[in-house]
């Protein structure tokens, strides 16, 4: 194949493969599923990157940055490229290591690769008292301004991340520095209160507490890369020094309740000011093309990618599969637990270096990108598909009611009373592998068989479905009840009973009972049922006793129920392998209400079948 002539031979050698593959790309499009694109040079086998330059750079402040650098190999006098940039706070690369599988890649195909510790962590100096400080994210503005200034620099930048990366890549877009022309965020947290830490305002203790620990670790040992002019570590153990004393953010984490809340190690600052979601403005600002990733199974991965494709004018293209957290593992219920991703990871690579050959020119300039486009999975039915809107176009929104026998029906119950009484079981779990345990190391997500956990449970099951049934969007759920505490974990999963008795985990909400009060303040994205704004001043205990309602929406998914399987509810009080319990004593009682004045029910977004 040869290479256009106007192209230089060192700018980024994939969109020859883009143009192979677009007509095959449309067709499946057209046909509503979606093709991977298989883009870019082989990294595995060859050496068509030059060795780790590792160095520091002072900020404003005279703080000094660890960076590494990596160029492709050969490089020729006078060649200008565009450059990928990855911060990180889990160590930018460890001693004496070659350069990681996606610096190769990227390097292979002709792009520059720069890797840096973020503020307070690996090798840099300063202080990392929480994600995302004001410093940290200056910071990468600065960066940016040293790579366009290297010899090898042709004045463009993109950004790509995976995890806490992924969170530095959208807060670059928010720096909106003119040669950043593209952001690939794998995974990020967009609204971490309501993504991670706090969903439903429920505090994710097992995550806070083990990922808390864990980056302590880190940022007090010295198995990162010493830079070159560092041999012998001294400086190195001189920023360790520096940083022992600086809290455990898991000990911030632990003194809040709602999202405003500030504790005292982090400066005035609270969840909010670091949650990219609270800068949207800056974001859209920007005008920067958009690419993101997330997973049905991931914590709220997904519920973030949707949240920002509907809220923000921004380009985007946005792909969510039945993943773990980093797409590494395939989890949907439906299949066996070690069953390969699809597509691997490498090929999600590809289609990242896909996209940049769609957005960037020779040029510098950024080319015109189309508005958006959000490729998804629907599990049940394994299957890939394409939209341009979300909600899904033509989405029935179909309640389904609590009746009595803890049957679930589409009709509206016509009893003038009915309720059942449930005491909450603190020994329930959704077990130590699930959507939320995925963020800690990236494991796979198995929630197995669900029948037996569901004794511990209330729950409610419908009768056998007669036609194949797809739920794709976010549930909404609304509940009538009482309790005898002032407070409580509330949790809602939606569940598939198959005709041999099997149950599969669907989705979860979740809400804490001091949160439910339903806000009239704009919230800081699209919301598509009750908002709850988990600020002090909307703060609504339960009154034993007396009647509340709890409304609120579930993380979204896209499900296929099968012809013959059911459909269940499930209502918890407790998650004890991943949730904190509340109340901290005492065992709620609840009375959940189940009839023509006060009819829980869940709302489900059905998609009609193509």
């Amino acid at each position: 194949m040869k290479r256009s002539p106007s192209r230089s031979p060192w700018y980024p050698r994939t969109a020859l493969l883009v143009a192979a593959i677009a007509s095959s790309a449309s067709a499946q499009e057209a046909r509503g599923g979606y093709e991977f694109a298989a883009c870019g040079k082989p990294a595995v086998g060859s050496r068509a990157h030059t060795p780790i330059r590792s160095l520091y750079i002072p900020m404003r402040d005279g703080i000094r940055i660890a960076l590494d650098v990596v160029l492709p190999d050969p490089l020729p006098s006078g060649a200008k490229i565009p450059a990928v940039l990855m911060m990180t706070r889990y160590y930018r690369s460890s001693p004496n290591a070659e350069p990681s599988a996606i610096i190769r890649s990227f390097a292979s195909n002709g792009y520059a690769v720069v890797n840096g510790d973020v503020r307070g962590t690996g090798a840099s100096f300063g202080l990392w008292p929480h994600h995302r400080t004001r410093d940290e994210t200056l910071d990468y503005g600065e960066v940016m301004d040293w790579i366009v200034r290297q010899p090898w620099s042709n004045g463009q930048i993109v950004g790509w991340g995976l995890s806490y990366g992924a969170n530095t890549v959208d807060w670059m877009v928010e720096r909106n520095h003119p040669p950043f022309k593209a952001a690939l965020s794998r995974f990020p947290d967009y609204d971490p209160y309501a993504h991670l830490y706090f969903p439903g305002g429920v505090p994710n203790a097992m995550f806070g507490r083990a990922w808390g620990t864990m980056v302590k670790g880190l940022d007090t040992t010295g198995n990162v890369r010493p830079v070159d002019e560092d041999p012998d570590g001294r400086t190195l153990a001189l920023a360790i020094a520096r940083r022992r004393d600086v809290p455990d953010v898991w000990q911030s984490l632990q003194g809040i309740v709602f999202r405003d809340d500030r504790p005292k190690p982090w400066g005035g600052w609270s969840m909010d000011d670091w949650g990219i979601h609270a800068w949207s403005k800056r974001v859209e600002s920007s005008g920067t093309p958009l690419q993101s990733w997330g997973g049905w199974m991931d914590a709220g991965t997904a519920d973030g990618v949707l949240r920002r494709f509907m809220t923000l004018r921004n380009p985007q293209r946005v792909f969510i599969g039945p993943w773990s957290h980093g797409g590494f593992h395939h989890a949907s219920p439906y299949g066996p637990a070690d069953e390969p991703t699809d597509p691997t990871v490498g090929q999600q690579r590809a289609e990242d270096l896909c996209t940049l050959e769609r957005w960037l020119r020779p040029d510098g300039r950024r080319t015109s990108v189309p508005g958006k486009l959000l490729v998804y999975y629907t599990m049940g039915e394994e299957r890939w598909k394409t939209t341009s809107e979300w909600p899904i176009p033509g989405t029935d929104r179909q309640r389904w009611y609590l009746r009595a026998g803890n049957g679930l029906r589409s009709e509206t119950p016509a009893e003038p009373s009915g309720a059942d009484r449930y005491t909450v079981d603190f020994d329930a779990t959704t077990g130590t592998s699930n959507r939320w345990a995925t963020q800690f190391g990236a494991g796979n997500v198995i929630h197995g068989d669900r029948a037996i956990e569901d004794k511990r449970l209330l729950v409610y099951t419908s009768e056998p479905i007669t036609d194949d049934l797809e739920i794709t969007g976010h549930p909404v759920v609304r509940l009538y009840l009482t309790s005898t505490e002032t407070d409580g974990a509330f949790f809602v999963y939606l569940e598939d009973v198959a005709p041999d008795g099997k149950v599969y985990y669907v989705t979860e909400g979740m809400l804490r009972g001091i949160h439910r009060k339903v806000s009239t303040d704009r919230p800081p994205y699209r919301v598509l049922g009750p908002y709850h704004s988990f600020r002090r001043k909307d703060a609504m205990p339960l009154v034993p006793g007396e009647q509340a309602e709890l409304s609120f929406e579930l993380l979204p998914t896209s499900v296929l129920i099968r012809r013959g399987h059911r459909l269940r509810v499930a209502i918890a009080g407790a998650d004890k392998d991943t949730f904190r319990r509340i109340p901290d004593q005492g065992t709620p009682v609840l009375s959940i209400e189940r009839h023509r004045d006060r009819p829980s029910h869940i709302e489900l977004p059905v998609v009609p079948r193509r």
